[in-house]
C-alpha cells in the first residue's frame, strides 16, 4: 500500500490544493509545512500555467501571480526536493500537459520522484492518450491520478478506473474549480456509481467551498479536495506569515472538523 492509499485508510482524507509560487516559492514551502502541521492528509501542489482550462478565477489569479514571480517547473521541483523527508503528508503535483512536454515526460517523472512527489494529476491529458506519461511516472514509483466527471459514461469510467492509481479524483460539478453556479451532482448516487468500477479511494473536488459542503462530500466519498476556497482565504495575506498562519490554521481546523464529523 502506498502512502497516498494509506492517507484514506484511518479517516476521511482532507486534501488541500495550493499553487506553487503564489506569491513566491519560499512562501509555498512555509505553507506546505503549515498545512502538514494542521493535519492535512495529502498536499496537492499546482504547477502554474498561462491557460489553465480546468481552473476558475481564484486559481487563475494565483497562477498569474506565480508566473509573474518567475516560478518554473524546475524551481518547483527544487523547492519540493528541499522539503523531502520533512512532511508527513504525501505530495501530489497537478499540472497541465504543456509543462510536462516542455520538461520531457521521462525527465519530469525522474525529477518529480527525486523531489518526493508521490502522485501526479494532469487534467488536460485525455485518459486514452496517457500511457506514455503514466508509464514514465509509474516506472519511478509515482502514482498517476485520473479525474472523472458526473457525466462520464459507464464505459469511460471503467477505462479511467483501469488506468488510474492512488485515488480517483471525482469532479463534483460540470465547470471549473471554485464554481458553484452549475450545482453539484447528487453525490451519493454519483459516488455509489463510481464504486461499481473501482476499489480506489474516491476524493471529491471542485466546489467544496465550505465546511458544510466538505462534510456532505465526505459522507459520500473517502475524502475531499479543497483548493479555491483555501487560496481565496489566504490571498489577502500575500507573504505575511503571521497572517497566513492564523488564516490557514482557522480554515483547516474548520474543514478538518467537518470532514472528521462525517467519518
Amino acid at each position: 500500500m502506498t502512502r497516498i492509499s494509506r492517507a484514506f485508510e484511518d479517516r476521511k482524507a482532507l486534501v488541500t490544493y495550493i499553487t506553487a509560487g503564489d506569491p513566491d516559492l519560499e512562501t509555498t514551502a512555509f505553507l506546505m509545512r503549515l498545512l502538514d502541521e494542521c493535519g492535512v492528509d495529502i498536499l496537492e501542489v499546482g504547477i502554474p500555467f498561462s491557460d489553465p482550462l480546468a481552473d476558475g478565477p481564484v486559481i487563475q489569479r494565483a497562477g498569474q501571480r506565480a508566473l509573474q514571480g518567475g516560478t518554473t517547473l524546475k524551481r518547483i521541483l527544487d523547492m519540493l526536493k528541499s522539503l523531502k523527508g520533512e512532511l508527513k503528508a504525501p505530495l501530489v503535483l497537478m499540472g497541465y500537459m504543456n509543462n510536462i512536454i516542455a520538461y520531457g515526460a521521462e525527465a519530469f517523472a525522474r525529477d518529480a520522484a527525486a523531489a518526493g512527489v508521490e502522485g501526479v494529476i494532469v487534467p488536460d491529458l485525455p485518459f486514452h492518450q496517457c500511457d506514455e506519461v503514466a508509464g514514465a511516472l509509474r516506472s519511478q514509483g509515482v502514482e498517476f491520478i485520473l479525474m472523472v466527471t458526473p457525466n462520464s459514461t459507464d464505459e469511460r469510467i471503467k477505462a479511467i478506473a483501469d488506468r488510474a492509481s492512488g485515488f480517483l479524483y471525482c469532479v463534483s460539478l460540470l465547470g471549473v474549480t471554485g464554481n458553484e453556479e452549475k450545482g453539484s451532482a447528487p453525490l451519493e448516487n454519483y459516488i455509489g456509481r463510481l464504486r461499481g468500477f473501482t476499489d480506489l479511494p474516491l476524493a471529491v473536488g471542485f466546489g467544496v467551498s465550505t465546511p458544510e459542503r466538505a462534510r456532505a462530500a465526505a459522507r459520500a466519498a473517502d475524502g475531499v479536495i479543497v483548493g479555491s476556497a483555501l487560496i481565496n482565504r489566504l490571498e489577502p495575506c500575500g507573504a505575511d506569515r503571521e497572517c497566513l498562519r492564523a488564516s490557514a490554521t482557522e480554515f483547516i481546523g474548520a474543514f478538518r472538523a467537518a470532514v472528521d464529523s462525517a467519518g
